[in-house]
């Protein structure tokens, strides 16, 4: 069979098997995520080893930390509030219609699909893989064919622990990621780029498939003047450089103060000559994947320097024995808001940093734009803060640090707007893959036959209808 047949039999077999057993109970779901934490604690040398393949070099602890221990993270949460997430829900019943009452039954889908980009691809394939089989579904994942060689290692172990008809990894190239979106799923999620994912969202339109899509965008940082630039410069260099900026919901530029960017970009060289003693060739740094991705930035930050930005190279390109490349992070001040350094998602380890008259500068340019998958601020000031939260828009916010809100199991993940729409993780996550269903309950003794027809006057106006 070819790869398109292959993945249809897969989807129809958990169609088939969904439809025999349409409410998995409590044991069974938390078993199913018990496999998963052990597929994933199991071999988790394995993944490291097979994602830094796919990078060319991706740093060991970065795999660990963004791979492996925030989805193991993720289940142990979902397992200890299965129970409650799982119980149905008592609404509030008019007292006219009383003494029936009213649930919320949180229903399985029935079949998810899971679309996994290449810069964190167990993790992005793997945590909404645990809410969707939290809820009851059955899980088809096609992962990214940028990390081939994770994907196969994905495909693998699930065989191993898996039935297909519970969790199937689905290989392949664009041609089979087409036809994954075009499948009739009950949902389906995608983690990517904006423009692909607005292709998903079409072929998902022709069959009403709801989707999820985390599409990422441009994230701003904010330095206030009350703000401690070294503690500021440490935070932002960790959530850029980590993974060597590519990550959705990494710092995408700052606005500082003018005044205070001098000091900012002192700070940040300091903090990445700590962070990254040796420059490139440190060992906690890691590659950017792929030829194309690698030429997008270099085209970027040569239309920076030819339009006179200041360009300041922490480091040097570092060429891998196996064809990958490290390259460094590096710092482009005052940049036109023209260049595609400011329009497009960086997606990589240039930060630009803009000089802004005051903080409601920097607010107004964050309103300005698309609204982000992240916002960061670093202030102390409470006023400050409420203006953060009740002037824009993003998919989340943190103060004083980067990155971290989406290591929180209980926080929803996802965007708004050009970063996306719909959230998942945790209950978020459950309630996103479950249909939460109105049941009412009539009473075996109730008053509602006086509403029927022919309708008395009287009664209605006594019930002020």
């Amino acid at each position: 069979m070819t790869h398109v047949q292959t993945l249809q039999a897969r989807f129809d077999a958990q169609r088939r098997a969904f439809a025999a057993e349409p409410w998995p109970d409590l044991a069974l779901r938390r078993d199913r995520l018990a496999r998963l934490a052990t597929m994933t604690r199991r071999h988790r040398d394995e993944i490291s080893r097979a994602i830094a393949s796919d990078f060319g070099y991706r740093a060991e602890a970065e795999s660990r930390l963004a791979e492996v221990a925030t989805v193991l993270q993720a289940i142990r949460h979902a397992r200890r509030h299965l129970r409650r997430w799982m119980r149905p829900r008592r609404a509030a019943v008019p007292w006219r219609l009383k003494p029936g009452r009213a649930r919320i039954h949180r229903q399985p889908l029935g079949v998810v699909g899971i679309i996994a980009p290449f810069n964190y691809p167990w993790n992005l394939a793997m945590l909404p893989a645990v809410d969707a089989l939290a809820a009851g579904n059955r899980v088809l994942i096609k992962p990214s064919e940028h990390t081939p060689v994770t994907s196969a290692l994905m495909a693998r172990l699930a065989e191993r622990y898996f039935s297909a008809e519970e969790l199937c990894v689905v290989e392949g190239g664009i041609g089979v990621a087409k036809a994954f979106a075009a499948l009739p799923f009950d949902h389906l999620l995608f983690t990517g780029g904006g423009r692909i994912g607005r292709e998903v969202a079409k072929a998902a339109a022709a069959n009403l498939t709801p989707v999820t899509l985390e599409l990422g965008g441009k994230t701003p940082a904010i330095v206030a003047d009350d703000a401690d630039l070294t503690r500021a410069a440490e935070r932002i260099a960790f959530g850029k450089w980590l993974n060597a900026g590519q990550t959705c919901i990494a710092p995408d530029h700052v606005l500082v103060e003018s005044a205070r960017l001098p000091a900012l970009v002192e700070a940040l060289k300091a903090a990445v000559a700590e962070f990254y003693p040796k420059g490139c060739a440190s060992a906690d740094y890691s590659a950017v994947v792929g030829e194309r991705q690698q030429s997008r930035l270099v085209a970027m930050l040569e239309e920076a320097r030819d339009h006179g930005c200041r360009v300041i190279e922490l480091g040097e390109r570092q060429e891998l024995p196996d064809g990958g490349v490290k390259l460094p992070p590096v710092l482009v001040v005052d940049p036109n808001e023209g260049l595609a350094i400011m329009r497009e998602e960086i997606f990589g380890p240039w930060l630009p940093i803009v000089g802004v008259r005051d903080f409601d500068a920097a607010l107004a340019h964050v309103n300005a734009g698309p609204r982000p998958l992240a916002l960061y601020a670093f202030t102390d000031d409470a006023e400050r803060r409420r203006q953060v939260l009740e002037t824009t828009h993003s998919g989340g916010v943190v103060f004083n640090d980067t990155l971290w809100h989406s290591a929180v199991p209980a926080l929803p993940f996802g965007g708004v707007g050009e970063s996306g729409m719909g959230a998942y993780q945790g209950e978020a996550g459950f309630r996103r893959f479950s249909h939460e269903r109105s049941v009412f309950i009539q009473a075996s003794r109730n008053a509602v036959s006086l509403l029927n027809p022919p309708y008395r006057r009287w009664l209605l106006k006594l019930l002020g209808l």
